[in-house]
């Protein structure tokens, strides 16, 4: 039945955006450590300086270096049998290309420009990069390659035309980020191509975090059926060797079936928290984080977090109480750090509110309520600055989108895990974990979130007896609203028409808009759902738009 066999290596590796000298030792590493008896190994999109490399493309000295990197690469094949495709941005005719180079043999034998540029979300590719043909199958070692960049596959018209112009197997170079839902998206769209098309896809994908952005790899294999027959672990550095057989029908059979298990729900988001923070910590060079810890859900998850991705040496938990703070606070936030096993420590603010009272005349009602936050934003960064370890923000998505916190006080801070992390998912995330031992997780406890923290009504313990619901509707109704006016773009009568009350969803939507100056100086954050505060939401200060 056999006729020809094809061994083709899918790396799923973590590049550092901007260390071209460390990616290449990555990738030239990777490559020997690949089988003897590869004939292809494939990397994923920009591999060579990571994605997205935003604005940097566009200093001439960065592709310079890029180039410098890529004739090491070509050099480095002159000493073994096997070929790369490497993807990388390029310079062609004075214009500049998202590519990808196939090497062999000492050369680039050929290059392939991407073709859709997306221009939404958290992408800006059509603002950088100048859009390529629709490439021809490349000739390897006597058979024909279709091989697309990311968006390409996303549309018919490229998967189309590499068939009808011969090609036998399809290679997808991808860095895709993640979202909740993005990798059964992704999947469908893949599947729908190989079905289309009646040929085999290999999907690659980049790993790892990037600012807010966290790819999560999950790289596959789908038959010409449209049946996953290969995949790549998710959210790690993976290698995946596969063997492909041309049969006398004369499809590709790969026969190699190795399927990694694929995470879904809370766990999902809480491995992709995990990543995200780990890898803005650690490409960030900062030696730890440091949280303010309230007796609170959203601090107590964020501590899980943090000790989970860089362990809880690394982790320093601060308790700042004020005349305000129960006795109950106090005591669920020292037994949260106990279970943790992370430094706690206790600073009053108590002397800096009496300071500010001597300071400022009048100080009463939000004022006084700000006043107490900043004072605790102040001891963070000055213990942040005397450390080198970064403040750990820790408002969630229902708070930012309302403007239900403290500009330079709790909003300070380098990095926020729980930036794209609605309240009611908060605390199912608490209780997922505290049943659950993430993988890849340096703290291997479960119940490390007091129960009694899960179970109390939020408050911000600025005032005696204050509740979070005093000033905002209940979350469940919150969280329901925000996600018709953010994820799913409603206006106000079609929220209303989902079931929820229109002068709740006028109050929501208006503390929406005016909070956007707020949102624009909040430290940057982990995006997990479809539609995260940022680049994928870009909406003016000075707004006087009204809508029904």
């Amino acid at each position: 039945m056999k006729k020809h066999a094809l061994h083709i290596s899918m790396v799923q590796i973590n590049p550092i955006v901007g260390d071209i000298g460390g990616n290449l030792e990555r990738i030239i590493r990777t490559i020997d450590s690949t089988p003897e008896n590869t004939d292809l190994i494939v990397f994923p999109e920009m591999v060579i300086c990571g994605y997205p490399s935003e604005d940097l493309v566009l200093k001439r000295s960065f592709i310079e270096h890029i180039e410098k990197a890529i004739y090491k690469i070509v050099d480095n094949t002159k000493n073994h049998n096997k070929a790369i495709i490497l993807p990388c941005p390029t310079y062609s005719e004075g214009k500049l290309y998202n590519s990808a180079h196939i090497i062999e043999n000492g050369k680039i034998i050929a290059t392939i420009h991407k073709h859709h540029l997306p221009n939404y979300g958290v992408f800006d590719e059509a603002r950088v990069f100048t859009q390529g043909g629709i490439a021809r199958p490349v000739e390897f070692r006597g058979h024909k390659l279709g091989i697309m960049i990311c968006e390409d596959m996303w549309s018919k018209d490229v998967a189309f035309r590499l068939k009808k112009n011969g090609a036998e197997l399809l290679i997808s170079v991808n860095a895709s980020p993640y979202d909740m839902d993005k990798s059964n998206i992704r999947l469908e769209r893949a599947i729908a191509r190989a079905k289309e098309n009646s040929l085999p896809l290999i999907y690659v994908n980049q790993v790892g975090g990037q600012d807010e952005l966290v790819f999560d790899g999950s790289s596959f294999v789908i038959n010409e059926k449209g049946t996953v027959i290969m995949r790549a672990k998710e959210f790690a550095e993976d290698i995946c060797n596969s063997t492909w057989e041309k049969i006398n029908n004369g499809n590709w059979l790969c026969i190699t079936n190795e399927i990694s298990k694929i995470y879904k729900g809370e766990k999902s988001v809480y491995q992709a928290l995990i990543l995200g923070l780990r890898d803005y910590v650690g490409k960030n060079n900062f030696p730890s984080v440091i949280i303010g810890m309230s007796g609170g859900i959203d601090s107590a998850l964020s501590a899980a977090i943090a000790c989970d991705a860089l362990g809880a040496d690394n982790v320093h938990l601060v308790m700042m109480p004020s005349p305000f703070t129960s006795k109950e606070s106090l005591y669920d936030a020292e037994e949260c750090a106990k279970a943790l096993g992370a430094r706690y420590d206790v600073i009053s603010i108590e002397p800096a509110m009496m300071a500010f009272e001597k300071m400022i005349d009048g100080l009463k009602g939000v004022a006084y309520e700000n006043m107490q936050a900043r004072a605790r934003g102040l001891t963070l960064m000055a213990l942040s600055n005397s450390t080198g370890g970064m403040v750990l923000s820790t408002g969630n998505k229902s708070e930012l989108a309302v403007g239900y916190a403290t500009l330079y006080g709790d909003m300070c801070g380098g990095f926020n895990a729980l930036k794209d992390i609605y309240k009611t998912q908060i605390y199912e995330l608490a209780r997922w974990r505290n049943n659950n031992i993430p993988d890849y997780s340096l703290c291997n406890n479960k119940n490390i979130i007091p129960q009694n923290i899960i179970n109390r009504a939020p408050s911000a313990e600025l005032r005696p007896d204050q509740r979070d619901d005093e000033t905002l509707p209940p979350y469940d109704i919150l969280d329901g609203i925000l996600k018709c006016l953010i994820e799913e773009d409603m206006g106000i009568n079609q929220t209303v028409n989902k079931g929820f009350d229109k002068e709740i969803v006028i109050k929501v939507r208006r503390l929406l808009d005016i909070a956007e100056y707020k949102r624009r100086q909040s430290a940057p954050g982990i995006k997990v759902t479809y539609k995260s505060f940022g680049k994928d939401r870009r909406y003016p200060i000075t707004n006087r738009f009204i809508e029904n």
